[in-house]
């Protein structure tokens, strides 16, 4: 068979880079369909590794931001509990003990210069300087995300960002990915009410989104998720209030967080945790690794664990925050990864962007840098300003073992955690999908405006897309919500009615200026 029937035949069939056919593009390989993941997931390391340097400089996702300083203080407790009976982290055991912290508020999908009104998820990162060393937790404001597989992430950005051939955002690539992602109709549902859009950063929720564990001194383990509560209250916005705000003023939440500081009102969150044995929870109708999915409050309550406080304002923004890097492997000892699919995808894919986007010794910049003793072997590499050597280490050993003066072990402070890993390498989904049941509970709990506010959205950027799309975004909400569907259904054939239609997600829209952007928006109630 000649070249060029061979590229005929085989032409519509997604391959690597390196030519090899791909056979599962939807899951990456782990033992058992819970996991963990495996070093050697070559297709998703390739397809991660490139999808991370796709952009230059700004950060691939997340780039625009804003940032402060300020401290955590722990309440010492779990709820009624010591907290050193889930964790041996030392942030967390003293009573008002204060660590320094470094906060990037951000949007997710659009670039470094676009509008804060846009319908978006916000980043909510902290870099938490540890006697131990960084500590850093990264999430969102909302509490889940659209996909369960890190494998996906980058056909998900991609989908979302705008048309590689018109460069402009297009609803109809949104929802064409989500519509054949049935996981993230939860989410969908979340982005396109008024949670779509916080009023400001000081005034929204955060979450680690991800499930990670908690180890204790005896090496024993659960499963924890962490809530972040602001203490100003939380504010959405609709559509309307948006584009009012965007007529005048696209840096609104960069401003209003920045005033705030300076005019010393501090903003306040109270840091909670839902904590959950280290198990597979057969009794829940899904699995408590799935990242689409909210763990009930009136099973796994929030418990109070401490409280953050940001005072300080950068006094360079690109030191600070842009050249600020997180990453969701920057654990300390007490903490810990769960099998979680996305968190294992990200804590590659994290690091991974910083050393490009940034350079190979990131973590020697003041922002990044631990407040305490480094000492490594590491040597070179593109813009090395420091010797992450000890004062006491002989100069001429970057190697451990040693017996001429070199670094050594550190003693472990804890019982080791060994977690027993058992099962067969494969690439498969978790068994407990239940795509559209939360996404329907999630509906039911909106308040009547809220409801009305989501079908609105809805409507009008599904409209656009073409009818194989519609009908998936209907048999979704149908699937989570009887309303949720009808309402869904009976909006979309009004729209073709009257011909109505909106500009797609993410389109910038100009309606007359409000008298003051950061007074918009609406009281919501915690989720």
């Amino acid at each position: 068979m000649d070249k060029d029937q061979t590229n005929i035949e085989n032409e519509d069939t997604l391959t690597t880079r390196q030519g090899h056919p791909v056979t599962n593009n939807q899951n990456i390989r782990t033992v058992g369909n819970r996991g963990p993941a495996t070093l050697e997931n070559y297709d998703f390391i390739e397809k991660i590794s490139h999808f991370d340097r796709e952009k230059v400089p700004e950060r691939i996702v997340h780039a625009r931001g804003a940032g402060a300083h300020g401290y955590f203080e722990s309440y010492g407790t779990a709820g009624e509990d010591p907290v050193s009976k889930y964790t041996r982290a030392k942030v967390f055991q003293e009573k008002g003990k204060q660590t320094p912290v470094f906060v990037r508020f951000s949007t997710v999908v659009h670039g470094m210069h676009s509008p804060e009104t846009l319908r978006d998820p916000r980043g909510f990162a902290v870099k938490f300087y540890t006697e131990d060393g960084n500590w850093d937790l990264v999430g969102n404001n909302i509490k889940i995300f659209f996909i369960r597989d890190a494998m996906k992430f980058p056909d998900m950005i991609h989908a979302f960002r705008p048309d590689p051939v018109t460069n402009i955002q297009d609803s109809q690539r949104f929802f064409d990915f989500c519509s054949n992602s049935p996981e993230s109709f939860h989410m969908v549902t979340f982005i396109y009410s008024p949670w779509g859009i916080p009023a400001n950063y000081r005034m929204m929720q955060g979450s680690g989104v991800n499930t990670y564990k908690w180890v204790n001194k005896d090496g024993e383990s659960v499963l924890v998720k962490y809530h972040w509560e602001p203490k100003q209250g939380i504010k959405n916005l609709t559509q309307e209030d948006a584009n009012e705000i965007q007529a005048t003023n696209f840096n609104h939440a960069t401003q209003d967080l920045y005033d705030a500081i300076e005019q010393g009102d501090y903003p306040e969150w109270e840091l909670f945790v839902q904590i959950m044995s280290d198990d597979e929870h057969p009794e829940l109708d899904f699995d408590p690794l799935d990242d689409t999915k909210l763990w009930p409050e009136d099973q796994f309550p929030w418990l109070p664990v401490g409280k953050m406080v940001l005072n300080k304002n950068p006094e360079n923004y690109h030191m600070e925050v842009e050249q600020s890097a997180f990453g969701t492997g920057v654990l300390v000892d007490g903490l810990d990864f769960s099998d979680d699919k996305m968190l294992q995808g990200r804590t590659f894919s994290y690091s991974d962007t910083q050393r490009y986007r940034v350079g190979g010794n990131y973590l020697q910049l003041p922002i990044n840098a631990a407040k305490k003793r480094v000492a490594t072997n590491q040597e070179g590499g593109a813009m090395r300003y420091e010797n992450d050597k000890s004062p006491n280490q002989n100069p001429h050993v970057n190697y451990e073992p040693s017996s001429l003066g070199g670094l050594e072990e550190a003693k472990q402070t804890g019982k080791e955690y060994t977690p027993k890993i058992e099962g067969n390498l494969v690439r498969e989904s978790i068994e407990r999908n239940n795509n559209t049941k939360q996404a329907g509970e999630t509906f039911r709990s909106f308040k009547d405006w809220e409801k009305d506010e989501l079908i609105k959205n809805l409507v009008g950027d599904v409209s656009e897309c073409e009818q194989v799309i519609q009908d998936n975004m209907i048999t979704l909400a149908e699937a989570a919500d009887e309303e949720y569907g009808r309402r869904l259904r009976e909006g979309l054939a009004n729209a073709v009615k009257d011909g109505s239609s909106k500009n797609p997600l993410g389109n910038e829209h100009s309606e007359k200026a409000p008298e003051q952007a950061i007074e918009k928006g609406h009281d919501a109630e915690p989720y």
